[in-house]
C-alpha cells in the first residue's frame, strides 16, 4: 500500500491505494494515523489522485475519474456506487439514497455504510443530509461537510 498527505481547505489528507486502485481518503490525517508496517510513501503513485483534488478543490472539477478500490460488503459498495451518481452541487436525502439503490425501507443501513465510506470527497457521502434538509452526521466533522457543500455551490449561509 502506497500513502501520501496532501494539503487541503479541509487540513491534511491521507490518501492511500495500490495497484488496484484508492483504497483510502482519510480526512482527519492531522491527527496520529498509525499506518501498517507494510505501506510505503508514494513516490508518484497518488500524483493523480491528488492533482484531481487540488483541481476539485480549485473549482476546476466536479468529476473524479479515479480508479476506486475499497473494500466493503456488497450493501456497502452498492451505496457507495450510488452516491457516485448523486451530481455535483446536488444534495439528496437518506431515503431518497435508500429510494435509489431499491431498498426504500433500508435508510439505516443506508446510513451506516454512507458513514463507513473510505473514501469521502471523491465517493461524495458529504451530499447526504437530513431529511429536513439539515447537516447531519459525517465522518470527517459537520464543519467539513459544510465546507464541501459550500464550495459545490450546494449550502450557502
Amino acid at each position: 500500500m502506497f500513502y501520501r498527505y496532501l494539503p487541503s481547505p479541509l487540513g491534511p489528507l491521507l490518501l492511500a491505494g495500490d495497484e488496484q486502485g484508492l483504497r483510502m481518503l482519510h480526512m482527519d490525517a492531522a491527527q496520529p494515523w498509525e499506518l501498517a508496517e507494510d505501506w510505503q510513501p508514494a513516490t508518484r503513485q497518488l500524483d493523480d489522485v491528488a492533482r484531481q483534488l487540488d483541481e476539485y478543490f480549485a473549482h476546476k472539477r466536479e468529476h473524479f475519474e479515479v480508479r476506486l478500490a475499497a473494500h466493503g460488503t456488497p450493501f456497502q459498495r452498492q451505496v457507495w456506487q450510488a452516491l457516485q451518481r448523486i451530481p455535483y452541487g446536488t444534495t439528496c436525502s437518506y431515503g431518497e439514497l435508500a429510494q435509489a439503490i431499491g431498498k426504500p425501507k433500508s435508510v439505516r443501513a443506508v446510513g451506516t455504510a454512507n458513514g463507513a465510506n473510505p473514501i469521502a470527497i471523491i465517493v461524495p457521502c458529504h451530499r447526504v443530509i437530513g431529511s429536513n434538509g439539515t447537516l447531519t452526521g459525517f465522518a470527517g466533522g459537520i464543519e467539513r461537510k459544510q465546507i464541501l457543500l459550500e464550495l459545490e455551490g450546494t449550502w450557502l449561509i
